[in-house]
Formats: C-alpha cells, sequence, structure tokens
C-alpha cells in the first residue's frame, strides 16, 4: 500500500502482521519506489513476518524512468533529511527491533545511516563504498567515513566480486570498519533483487537473502 510518512515523502508499506518478529525499512536502488518494491515490501512481510516499509529516495521529484536525470539528482540529496525520513519510517512500523536493508545507491545510504540507533542491523546489497565522484557535494559525506565513526559491526554488506562500484580495494577498507562482507564470485552490480536485470543470479540472490533474513531477524 502507498503512504506518505509526515513529511510527505511517498512509501510503500505493508504492517498487516499483528505478531511480527520485527521492522524493516528498505531502501530501493536508484529508480525509487516502484511496484518492483511494492512486491518486495509484501512478500518480506509474508514470508519474514515483519512490518516493512520501502521509502522513496527522491522526495518529491517526477524523475521518470531514465537514469541519467536520476544520477544527477543525488547530488542535491541531504544524507541528514534521508536519514530522517528512514527514522520515521521505523517509527511507523510500532516494533523494538527494526532492521535496514538497502539496494545499489540505496546500499549506500544504508552505510550511511549506520550512525542512527534505529536500526539493530542493517544489510546493505551492492552499495558503493566511496562516494562516486559525480556525487559529491556538501550534503553529502563519504560512506567509510560514517562506518568508522558508527558502529559498522552491525552492517552485513552483500558484494559481488565484479561489481565495478565496488572494486577489491574498497572492499578491503570496507572489511578494515569491522562490517562482515559476504562475497559472491563472478557476480556483478544488482545480482540479486531484480529478476529482470541480466546480472540477476538466481542461485546467488536466494541465498543473499537468506542471509539477509537471518542478520536482519532478532535473536530469539
Amino acid at each position: 500500500m502507498r503512504s506518505t510518512l509526515p513529511s510527505g515523502t511517498v512509501i510503500s508499506v505493508n504492517t498487516s502482521q499483528s505478531a511480527p518478529v520485527g521492522g524493516l525499512v528498505i531502501i530501493p536502488d536508484i529508480f525509487g519506489v516502484r511496484p518492483l518494491f511494492d512486491d518486495m515490501v509484501d512478500r518480506f512481510a509474508s514470508e519474514w513476518n515483519m512490518r516493512v516499509v520501502a521509502v522513496e529516495p527522491f522526495p518529491g521529484l517526477n524523475l521518470g524512468p531514465e537514469v541519467e536525470p536520476r544520477r544527477a539528482a543525488v547530488t542535491n540529496l541531504d544524507d541528514d533529511k534521508h536519514l530522517a525520513d528512514l527514522e520515521a519510517a521505523a517509527d511507523m512500523l510500532g516494533v523494538a527491533h527494526v532492521g535496514l536493508m538497502g539496494f545499489c545507491m540505496g546500499g549506500m545510504y544504508c552505510f550511511n545511516s549506520v550512525r542512527s540507533a534505529k536500526f539493530a542491523k542493517i544489510a546493505s546489497f551492492y552499495g558503493m563504498i566511496r562516494l562516486p565522484e559525480y556525487w559529491r557535494s556538501p550534503s553529502h559525506r563519504e560512506p567509510l567515513d560514517y562506518l568508522r565513526a558508527g558502529n559498522a559491526g552491525k552492517v552485513l554488506a552483500i558484494i559481488g566480486t565484479k561489481d565495478p562500484y565496488t572494486p577489491a580495494d574498497d572492499v578491503a577498507a570496507l572489511r578494515a570498519t569491522g562490517a562482515v562482507v559476504r562475497e559472491y564470485g563472478e557476480a556483478d552490480h544488482g545480482f540479486a533483487h531484480d529478476a529482470a536485470r541480466p546480472a540477476h543470479r538466481a542461485d546467488d540472490a536466494r541465498d543473499a537473502f537468506d542471509a539477509a533474513r537471518a542478520w536482519l531477524t532478532p535473536a530469539n
């Protein structure tokens, strides 16, 4: 179901579970909240027994389906405002234990959100470990800076070894922060969350989501 946060940011949310094991906030990839994430929210709510919400990363903007206008718009996003939306989404789930999961650009914002006490565990799928040059702006900090200053040990990073956005040197720097890294050999960027992508690897995707579920689910 689509709704909005108090800020006006669009969300896709499913809070139908009456006795959930916890909550989950999802940060979409650069293409934002769309039917793919509506389906993901409903699937994880049912299969993982969680209350789940996905948060639009480009509030108030009508950017269309092409990637270039979206890539350009990232420069104008603000880390603090984005985190405020994620925290508001966590609060609306009404559960004590909330995890955070994101994909691609959303995976990068997972790293940036490690400073928040709202999220007990974080699963980042192929998030950029260093801020791409074309996204640098006064409203952004380096993901590694956030990880070094925060509790990086609560982060599980899902990485493909053929992903150009997560080169080996960056992965080594990520491990050095204390984050847990799970690598998939020969996997490219975006291999797990969208079956329509040429890079999709069904077996690896299944394994990665199983690992994320185990990481994000509170211990009994």
